[in-house]
């Protein structure tokens, strides 16, 4: 039998140049936002580097060479965020669109799963939970005219488990006041802190307890979120 070669993990400089084209496709500033990220650091080295070491040839270059790379650093960040954000465009309003924030964006300190605690079958409404830090967060995904009644159903049922523990409400949808997907992740972490980490373990072992809803939708198909990070450069 023919042996088969695996196929080769693209290099650092090819990651980030699929990366970047899929990011320029949805977000035509992003050429302009990694010029300022770079630019900006590397002239203030340029001009730190003639105000304090313009007759040491060492330090100027120094200088410079710190601001070159730190105008790399702030330009891979740029890119790692505005990539992320991107990729939640394309699935923004989907059905499980939550589940992927919930799956592979969310913040230290947070846990939950990506699959929904209450869906309707006739809209594909579906109301996901998280715990963490700031207490338990019951996120609504579609209109909130719909979704109102169903996380206020879930609350009743989560009080009746943890009946001292804060629960907050999170809409994601196309109202005007909702949360956008993208900063789905940074939004729960405004809540004030409420849990330990002791807390949040048992909390989430408790409401493990509460049935889960059959026949769950699963995550958009589409770029995965988790896939367009910039390389972290070594």
């Amino acid at each position: 039998m023919a042996r088969t070669t695996p196929e080769k993990e693209p290099g650092r400089i090819r990651q980030m140049w699929r990366v970047f084209q899929m990011t320029r496709r949805y977000d035509p500033l992003i050429v302009w936002y990694l010029l300022l990220a770079f630019v900006v650091p590397t002239a203030v080295g340029i001009v730190v580097a003639v105000l304090l070491s313009r007759e040491n040839i060492l330090g100027l270059v120094l200088y410079i060479l710190c601001g070159i790379l730190l105008g790399v650093l702030l330009a891979m960040i740029v890119l790692g965020r505005r990539a992320e954000k991107a990729a939640y465009s394309q699935i923004a309003g989907q059905p499980g669109a939550v589940g992927s924030v919930i799956k592979s964006g969310l913040r230290r300190g947070w846990t939950g799963t990506e699959m929904p605690v209450n869906i309707s079958p006739r809209t594909q409404d579906a109301v996901y939970r998280v715990v963490g830090r700031g207490g338990i967060v019951l996120i609504g995904e579609g209109p909130k005219a719909r979704t109102q009644r169903m996380l206020d159903e879930e609350r009743k049922k989560v009080s009746r488990i943890v009946p001292n523990v804060e629960v907050h409400f999170v809409f994601v949808g196309p109202d005007a006041d909702s949360t956008p997907l993208h900063r789905l992740a940074s939004k729960l972490t405004r809540f004030k802190r409420a849990l330990t980490t002791a807390e949040i373990s048992a909390v989430s072992n408790r409401l493990a307890s509460l049935a889960r809803t059959p026949g769950g939708i699963g995550i958009p198909k589409g770029m995965d979120p988790t896939k367009v990070r910039a390389p972290r450069p070594r």
